[in-house]
């Protein structure tokens, strides 16, 4: 397709959205035929494009990659140079993946938390979608760097899983999955939330004044049914999260801090090493809250 550099793919992932496409649960797929996979890794072996030269380890994510342009799940990519990203020194390809778009929306959820200046002595920080490729990522991150961490999950099993990454405490969904009231007593200082819908709204009523929640995605649905209570009467901060059309110095800074403050064992311990043939296995299962963790493609197995 249309593009400057050509890569070697080594890995690629699989993040819901890749499951959205992968199930035409929803429309995701915006030209056919196309190959999907949102993020993949490799090498440079053929540039016109002033940054790369052969020989460069790359990591892509988003831009439109496995929605309109030919993506990841492919032995090569070639796509526009100003799409790429350097993959720093101290994270490995397979790891590279093992993050992929999931886990580098999470340290774009943290850096937002940071730049709105919420910090660990402020208060508890929520994580709703918990055991999922952003949340436990998420919580890693945070847990690093010194918050305090709440996992919300609907998968009672995960609980040692969840408490291994971090989380301090653990709450079931349902408390937060049903309709709630405009204003409720205050809990956390933050949130990083990848569900919306009704979880969005009650984690919203119980943020701290002046606390802040990242909102990255719709696991429970894309509406919003919130009141402005919160916004008005205690001046919390909604922070969108985008991911796919991040300017190309924050996604680079998002990858530099996740070799600086991921811990690579609780990587490698939420990570699944498939094959190419298993990403359709896999997608659905993505979709029904089946998946821990994340998943890494090998894409040459």
């Amino acid at each position: 397709m249309e593009g400057d550099v050509t890569i070697e793919v080594s890995y690629s992932t699989i993040n819901y959205k890749d499951g959205l496409a992968m199930t035409g649960a929803a429309p995701v797929v915006r030209t056919w035929p196309l190959v999907p996979g949102i993020d993949f890794v490799g090498t440079v072996t053929k540039s016109e494009h002033a940054d790369w030269k052969a020989g460069d380890q790359v990591v892509l994510n988003g831009w439109g990659v496995g929605e309109t342009h030919f993506g990841g799940y492919a032995g090569r990519a070639r796509v526009k140079g100003d799409w790429l990203v350097r993959l720093p020194d101290a994270i490995s390809p397979e790891r590279a993946m093992a993050i992929g778009t999931a886990g580098y929306t999470s340290m774009l959820s943290v850096l937002g938390l940071e730049r709105q200046g919420v910090k660990p002595d402020d208060g508890d920080i929520l994580v709703t979608g918990a055991a999922g490729g952003v949340g436990s990522v998420a919580i890693a991150l945070l847990a690093k760097l010194g918050y305090r961490v709440i996992a919300s999950t609907g998968r009672a099993s995960e609980a040692d899983y969840l408490k291994a990454l971090g989380a301090a405490d653990i709450i079931d969904r349902n408390e937060l999955s049903e309709p709630g009231r405009p204003l409720g007593k205050e809990r956390w200082a933050g949130a990083v939330d990848a569900v919306g819908s009704h979880t969005l709204a009650n984690v919203l009523s119980m943020t701290k004044y002046g606390g802040a929640v990242t909102a990255c995605g719709l696991a429970q649905g894309m509406d919003l049914p919130a009141s402005v209570a919160p916004f008005i009467l205690r001046g919390v901060q909604l922070i969108g999260i985008d991911s796919v059309m991040a300017p190309k110095a924050r996604r680079q800074e998002a990858w530099d801090r996740l070799a600086k403050d991921l811990d690579l064992a609780k990587l490698d311990a939420m990570t699944t090493k498939i094959g190419l043939a298993d990403v359709a296995t896999f997608a659905p299962q993505i979709l029904a809250g089946q998946v821990r963790g994340r998943v890494v493609v090998d894409v040459n197995a």
